[in-house]
């Protein structure tokens, strides 16, 4: 039996007390262990920011990477590892802003990896700018003017690039977070769950009692079902959930916008391009036979060297 316990560390968490990363890392602490996975079978990837620091928090295999490089990191780490469940913990600035690009390739690849975007609409490590998540003209206490910039809608964003799991959640209401975890982790695919969050510290108008009042869950809504069971739901479901991304002000839906069980995972295909990919992936493969490495370094370091001789002609 895995307890909540087996994913706690003796790092001091040290974020500002009232913040929304707290609730954040309960869930995903209970979420690992209700799934029964053994610490050494989850790999927990961030970027920079306040939730940077969430793999210094949880007794996992952890990587704290460069800002904006958490995906393709965890890419890589997935691929060279395709058993492992890879959770990728990054902010609405490092996902969304500098690391934007890698987020909508991750969608189209679908790769089976979860993204947990902590949303607070600003960047609160480096003093509340606004982030690409916060509206246009509105003014959080850290800004001496009105945000000039429109705002990504993250939701929107990750149905169109081709995600086949897309949620939103927030950051208070711990249990509903987890229950989305748990699906986020199961779902085959590329998965993402937009978490709302107050920033205590710097946004004084996303605050935890703007939320309570406005939040409501999409599957109290009657008739909403967001799962694609054939091919030919996905245009009208992903309608839909475009349709409620929008909806913003004086109710937020939170739940699942979006779920496509029908697409293959980037894994799959790739194996069937490689047929040996799955059971022996690379960083399972052996490196040495009777004590002779398998890869001839001398020989790689001739080609190499000739390959730069080449290039300074």
């Amino acid at each position: 039996m895995v307890l909540r316990m087996d994913y706690r560390t003796d790092v001091w968490v040290d974020w500002c007390p009232g913040c929304g990363d707290y609730g954040i890392l309960t869930a995903l602490q209970k979420a690992l262990a209700e799934l029964g996975l053994k610490p050494w079978e989850v790999a927990i990837v961030s970027g920079i920011g306040c939730s940077g620091k969430t793999p210094h928090f949880i007794y996992a295999n952890g990587v704290h990477t460069l800002h904006g490089r958490a995906i393709p990191f965890a890419t890589g780490l997935k691929l060279a590892r395709p058993d492992l469940k890879v959770i990728i913990d990054g902010g609405d600035g490092d996902l969304l802003g500098i690391g934007a690009g890698h987020f909508v390739a991750l969608g189209r690849r679908n790769l089976d990896v979860t993204v947990l975007i902590h949303d607070n609409q600003v960047y609160g490590l480096t003093k509340g700018q606004a982030s690409p998540t916060l509206p246009a003209g509105v003014k959080t206490k850290a800004l001496p003017k009105p945000n000039l910039q429109d705002a990504v809608n993250p939701i929107a964003l990750a149905v169109a690039s081709g995600y086949t799991f897309v949620a939103r959640a927030y950051a208070m209401d711990v249990n509903h977070l987890k229950e989305l975890i748990k699906l986020a982790v199961n779902h085959k695919g590329s998965a993402v769950i937009d978490i709302l969050q107050p920033c205590v510290t710097y946004n004084d108008l996303y605050t935890t009692e703007w939320y309570r009042r406005r939040v409501y869950k999409l599957d109290s809504e009657p008739g909403w079902d967001p799962v694609v069971r054939d091919p030919s739901e996905r245009e009208e479901k992903a309608s839909r959930a475009l349709e409620k991304a929008r909806e913003w002000g004086d109710r937020v839906p939170v739940g699942i916008f979006y779920w496509d069980q029908t697409r293959e995972p980037f894994e799959e295909r790739l194996a069937r391009r490689i047929p040996s990919y799955l059971d022996s992936p690379p960083a399972l493969q052996p490196i040495e036979r009777g004590g002779a490495p398998v890869v001839d370094a001398e020989r790689l370091k001739r080609i190499f060297s000739g390959y730069l001789v080449r290039r300074r002609r």
